[in-house]
């Protein structure tokens, strides 16, 4: 579609598909990046005991309070969101917090349209906010990442009161 409204608008060019090109490698391969950097670091974690060490950590969280273990998993997910990919997250968290959610008497279905909610949330907050790199890369020089991260408050506030909602009346 965007190739071909390039072509009749006449600026299809080599030069731009070279360039384009480019970009792409150069996006796709800093996301790929991440990506493994996140594998490796949850991979140490696990052989860490890791996941022995939260899942207890969580269940005697808040006198086993249903709600306060669930708002502690959110809060968890929300502040790994600021550092690392949706995928390396849900390698990290889903093998502990399933188990849990489970045991709390918490529908499965529920908790995976919750945990992609929070991760939407993580993809517009700093420091890593990968959307707010996309937007940098395709935006005019002079709009600046803070420019962005600014204009993104409003969704992210947003998105936070749908998160709340959300969880107090699944």
């Amino acid at each position: 579609g965007i190739a071909l409204s390039t072509w009749l608008r006449g600026e299809l060019n080599w030069t731009l598909l070279r360039d384009s090109a480019i970009q792409t490698l150069r996006t796709c391969g800093m996301i790929i990046w991440i990506g493994v950097g996140a594998s490796l670091i949850v991979g140490v974690y696990n052989l860490m005991g890791g996941m022995r060490f939260v899942e207890n950590m969580l269940l005697n969280f808040g006198g086993g309070s249903p709600l306060a273990i669930l708002l502690l998993m959110m809060a968890i997910l929300f502040v790994l969101g600021l550092f690392l990919d949706w995928v390396g997250i849900a390698l990290l968290t889903m093998p502990i917090f399933v188990p849990i959610i489970l045991q709390l008497g918490y529908d499965p279905v529920w908790f995976g349209v919750v945990f992609c909610l929070n991760m939407q949330i993580s993809f517009l907050t700093p420091p890593f906010g990968p959307a707010a790199f996309y937007l940098k890369s395709v935006a005019p020089p002079d709009i600046t990442l803070g420019n962005i991260y600014g204009a993104l408050l409003p969704f992210i506030v947003l998105q936070l009161f749908v998160l709340a909602i959300l969880l107090f009346f699944p």
